[in-house]
């Protein structure tokens, strides 16, 4: 039956009216509904931040694909999608438009193809946990493919300041976004009530008391996650001071003017130096290692001999280890480059998880026949490394990620199997701020955060621009700066060597649920074939014979 007004639409998009909700949408109605969905799910990640929507989101999108057409359904799941992504990474027209739309696109097309398998899990009794399992599966492909993936836009990355977020370090990041889509999914089965599919057999009030409880049942769970310890450490275990150096860039409103590489690698050898002169006056505290952000210089010292001497010169000054952001040529390298004093460089990581049409072009000698676009965006690809670095300095094991790398759960986990003791994310936040937003830089310290939960872990945070933090174990910020302008922060963090559960288990959660989600949704397409085939059958019985 559908709806007949949009009064009743309305009633199901705000989950007020549950006395007419759960009938079928017509096909309007169900765009609607994605379309709050998709922006209730992108208002739960920075810079709005409202954490709670995370769950808002899964629970609109099952509304509106309930009993929908394929059809309807593949075009509500693109509705949802647009209306998510394009918010989510608005902050990617500071370096063109046409990279914002494209990727926008891109992910919501594949959002829409993926969708259809949750259309077909709703269809299955136990539907909610179909949910939660469609999501963990969707994101761990989005994860992964195309190009490495793309990992921006995680349910669990919207939860650093929950309650729910300990639970990164029991069962890893997956497993809660598991946990929210089943909080969404157990909303929606609420919401739809009396016209879900047991409602025949349980009575209209078990419809409603029934999912209710599972609601409430799924949030005390959730919610019980800010009683998991969490920050555990030893009684006299050895801690650090670190520093990040935020040198700033010019504030232009265009690449070139911004990018000065010159005056970026001065910017951030200045700051170093002040932070050297506080250090000697008693100010500061000698720190055991300090950490420049990437593109802090983007010309290879080794060829450059005034850079190279701009760097040493800091490096002597503050009369610690300086981990450089640098670009490498011969070939082109994104690094994190360790300098000692009186040493130069002597070690380096190198980025290994690249960004598409960011740091290399796919199909460039294809694209390049059709447009000049690709010498446009990166002239030459960057050249990826394959393993990861751990840097010793004396008590600190110091691991490093760049960036993008942050999002990749077992990238960061490859730090900290190789020994980090310590965590470092490098990053290069100007080219997303030029018109003052500041989305790309909390979503990514929000990922930064649950890091530092997930693995028990300090992490230092160092941006050109903003925002740079030192972040506790627990995900507590012990310093941090503001956007567009120098700085230099320091902490003492504590070094911890210590596994956590989710390290233990590593990425079995992730692939149980997603293997059992992949059985099911094969359950759910043999059902649906041998429907049509009843139907057709049916159908054929039925009609007279000429």
């Amino acid at each position: 039956m559908a709806l007949t007004s949009p009064g009743q639409a309305a009633s199901v998009v705000t989950a007020a009216g549950t006395r007419t909700a759960g009938r079928q949408l017509r096909a309007w109605q169900s765009m609607l509904v994605a379309l709050a969905g998709g922006l209730a799910l992108a208002s739960a990640f920075p810079p709005l931040g409202i954490w709670p929507l995370a769950a808002a989101g899964p629970a609109l999108l099952a509304i509106a694909l309930w009993r929908q057409r394929l059809r309807t359904a593949f075009a509500a799941g693109a509705v949802f999608g647009l209306a998510f992504f394009f918010p989510l990474v608005s902050w990617l027209v500071n370096v063109a438009w046409y990279v914002w739309v494209a990727l926008a696109i891109a992910e919501s097309v594949i959002f829409a193809v993926m969708t259809l398998g949750q259309w077909l899990l709703l269809r299955l009794p136990g539907w909610p946990l179909g949910v939660a399992g469609w999501w963990l599966t969707a994101e761990a492909a989005r994860d992964r493919w195309p190009w490495g993936g793309f990992p921006w836009g995680r349910l669990v990355m919207s939860q650093a300041t929950a309650p729910d977020v300990r639970w990164v370090a029991f069962a890893g990041p997956p497993f809660l976004s598991f946990l929210i889509a089943l909080i969404g999914g157990c909303l929606a089965w609420l919401i739809l009530g009396p016209a879900a599919d047991s409602a025949h057999r349980l009575g209209a009030w078990r419809a409603r008391a029934v999912p209710a409880a599972a609601l409430a049942g799924t949030v005390i769970v959730a919610l019980s996650g800010t009683f998991l310890p969490a920050d555990l450490g030893t009684a006299g275990e050895q801690t650090a001071v670190v520093a990040a150096i935020q040198g700033n860039v010019p504030h232009a409103r265009n690449l070139p003017d911004l990018w000065r590489a010159t005056t970026v690698t001065q910017n951030h050898a200045a700051a170093t130096e002040a932070l050297a002169a506080r250090v000697r006056s008693g100010a500061a505290l000698a720190p055991d290692v300090v950490i420049w952000p990437e593109n802090s210089t983007d010309q290879d010292p080794s060829f450059n001999p005034y850079i190279y001497a701009t760097i040493a010169s800091a490096v002597h000054d503050i009369e610690a280890p300086v981990l450089v952001g640098a670009v490498l040529q011969r070939p082109v390298r994104n690094a994190g480059q360790l300098w000692l004093p009186g040493k130069g460089p002597v070690a380096a990581y190198i980025k290994r998880r690249l960004v598409p049409f960011g740091e290399v072009i796919p199909f460039r000698s294809l694209i390049e026949k059709i447009t000049s676009l690709p010498s446009t965006l990166q002239p030459v690809n960057f050249t990826p490394g394959h393993r990861a670095v751990v840097f010793h300095l004396g008590k600190v094991r110091l691991g490093d990620v760049i960036c993008y790398e942050v999002g990749f759960d077992g990238l960061v986990a490859s730090e900290v199997a190789a020994g980090a003791n310590l965590l470092a994310v490098q990053t290069n936040d100007a080219d997303f701020e030029i018109d003052g937003q500041t989305g790309e830089t909390l979503q990514q310290l929000d990922m930064a955060r649950i890091r530092a939960i997930e693995f028990n872990r300090a992490v230092v945070v160092a941006s050109t621009t903003g925002i740079s933090a030192v972040i506790a174990p627990n995900g507590t910020l012990l310093a941090s700066t503001k956007t567009w302008r120098r700085a230099e922060i320091e902490a003492r963090v504590p070094l911890r060597s210590s596994a956590t559960l989710a390290y233990r288990l590593g990425g079995w959660p992730e692939a149980v649920l997603a293997w059992a989600t992949v059985a099911a949704l094969a359950w759910g397409i043999s059902q649906e074939v041998r429907r049509r085939r009843s139907g057709r059958a049916h159908t054929t019985a039925v009609t007279p014979k000429p």
